[in-house]
């Protein structure tokens, strides 16, 4: 039996972990839950999978919360030091970050520095904080499999020694304005932007898929997961979501990673690894399908090369790119700015920090920091 605790277990990657958890037979047990202040979805898990520890970050709602499940024998914690509770609760062995944005660092962190397993969703972390994640890792032996399906699909498509991979080739699905031109994407709205073609995700990695975004931080994520140079990875456009990513050898073999757009195999694989489970949420059937493949467009999704500069660069630079967007989504499904803003106040951010080594958890906080607020800065002046 695997114990896990899950940090962000009401969103849309938490609760297909739980899914997974479900259908496992008993081979996996939770034993801790964390999310925002979604009361009455966590009082539903509690009661369904008997944690002995649950967090709600807002204090309000984790306070709620306690007088709800006061039945229980459960322990009720909030903010940060909940969060850090969960992270490295002795008995689990596998931490689930399936937090959206740049909370998910610290206790990542802390997780790994007790000799924990990730099972590692939220991007933002290593697009943050790469060089300092996969350090401790690896001083503390621990791994990280990654649930994106993309880098699922590579970790599952990598054989033998790394030096033999030429490239990594990341597709992405175009998200739900592929083949718009810069007039019709002036005019996206939230609604608009939150309905992707393939893929059912939560808000902020849906306007992150609009904008390519996503597929930009996941350039910064493989970089750091795979230890590979910028050169050599690529990004694929791939409109149907079948082959969610694949490598090609020095030798020209390409091995891909293929099924259908579901999250929980990903997740069931970082859970099962390195054993397959016989579970097949949503069988995929090659017959009748048509899989197209197309260069990115540069022009009207220019976040792909912005992520390469930032990557190259590196030191601080991706935790301003990172915490810069976050900012911009933010504001954007608030109604305060409009999408093609967004990336604008993104790249603006970018060119005006100034660089510094990323080598402690400070100095990447505080770059963090930083560009929220010129971000907000600038959204503000904006208004005028």
């Amino acid at each position: 039996m695997k114990i896990i605790s899950v940090l962000g277990s009401t969103g849309s990657i938490g609760t297909q972990t739980l899914e997974v958890v479900e259908t496992s037979q008993g081979k996996i047990q939770v034993q801790a839950l964390a999310a925002f202040a979604n009361i009455s979805l966590m009082e539903q898990q509690i009661r369904k999978f008997r944690p002995k520890l649950a967090v709600l970050y807002d204090h309000k709602a984790a306070t709620e919360l306690k007088a709800r499940v006061k039945d229980l024998p459960i322990k009720i914690l909030t903010g940060m030091d909940g969060l850090l509770e969960v992270a490295v609760s002795p008995e689990v062995e596998t931490v689930v970050t399936a937090v959206s944005g740049s909370i998910g660092l610290r206790p990542t962190l802390a997780a790994l520095e007790s000799g924990k397993n990730i099972a590692l969703a939220n991007k933002e972390t290593l697009v943050a904080a790469g060089e300092l994640v996969m350090a401790t890792a690896n001083s503390n032996g621990c791994l990280i499999i990654p649930v994106d399906s993309e880098h699922s699909a590579i970790f599952q498509s990598l054989h033998g020694d790394l030096r033999t991979v030429k490239k990594i080739i990341l597709t992405a699905s175009g998200g739900p304005f592929w083949g718009w031109d810069r007039a019709k994407l002036a005019a996206v709205t939230p609604e608009m932007a939150l309905k992707h073609p393939n893929w059912n995700m939560g808000a902020k990695i849906s306007i992150d898929s609009a904008t390519m975004m996503n597929k930009a931080l996941e350039i910064i994520e493989a970089r750091f997961l795979f230890g590979v140079n910028y050169e050599n990875i690529e990004v694929l456009i791939h409109p149907q979501s079948i082959i969610h990513s694949m490598i090609e050898y020095i030798d020209g073999s390409i091995i891909a990673q293929l099924g259908m757009p579901d999250m929980r195999l990903p997740i069931q694989y970082a859970l099962s690894y390195p054993l397959r489970w016989d579970v097949n949420f949503n069988p995929l059937s090659l017959a009748g399908k048509n899989l197209t493949f197309a260069e990115p467009d540069h022009h009207n999704f220019p976040s792909l090369n912005l992520a390469y500069k930032c990557g190259k660069s590196g030191g601080t630079l991706p935790a301003v790119l990172n915490a810069a967007n976050e900012v911009c989504v933010h504001a954007f499904l608030a109604r305060r700015i409009k999408y093609l803003e967004m990336y604008e106040l993104v790249e603006q951010v970018c060119s005006e920090h100034q660089v510094s080594a990323a080598d402690n958890l400070a100095k990447i906080l505080n770059a963090d920091n930083w560009a929220r607020e010129y971000c907000e800065e600038l959204i503000q002046r904006r208004k005028k």
